[in-house]
């Protein structure tokens, strides 16, 4: 097992009592919702994307379905800001928020206390497969379990 797939599995426990089985892939990874999707037998839909973006200079992390984009308008006006004070948070403030580089972010086990959303549309399956510290590995959780360990918020915040 990768390390720091290993280190998130070990954070997951400790912090919040989670067994995970993570599924590893070939180095290539699953650079995109569908191959991800591909590569453990679920639809796109059932893909968790665990995105930072930037919401008036904060941090807040997005959960979205593999299925779904963020609206950056709905996300402005659930913070109460204009939409040009909401972007794609950059790589370098990705991993200051979370600990994890882009494309291996967790939706949990990050170094910084962030607001997180959760995508209605992930409540639509029995299980939801998300990132495990790496690009190329993933872990499935059921989606109420998903938001009540996250501390989620559900918010309609994608296109």
């Amino acid at each position: 097992m990768h390390g720091r797939v290993a280190e998130f599995a070990d954070i997951a426990e400790e912090r919040y009592g989670l067994s995970i089985d993570p599924v590893e892939f070939p180095e290539e990874g699953t650079p995109t919702a569908a191959d991800a999707a591909a590569a453990v037998g679920c639809d796109i839909a059932q893909i968790v994307n665990s995105l930072v973006l930037s919401v008036d200079g904060d941090p807040v992390l997005c959960l979205t379905s593999g299925a779904e984009r963020v609206d950056e308008a709905a996300l402005a006006a659930w913070a109460g800001v204009d939409e040009s004070a909401v972007s794609m948070a950059d790589p370098e403030d990705v991993r200051e928020a979370t600990g994890w580089a882009i494309g291996g972010v967790p939706p949990i086990c990050h170094e910084t206390d962030l607001p997180t959303l959760l995508d209605p549309a992930l409540r639509e399956s029995e299980t939801v497969w998300a990132a495990a510290g790496t690009p190329t590995s993933m872990w499935e959780i059921e989606p109420a379990r998903l938001r009540d360990t996250a501390g989620a918020e559900v918010v309609p915040f994608t296109e």
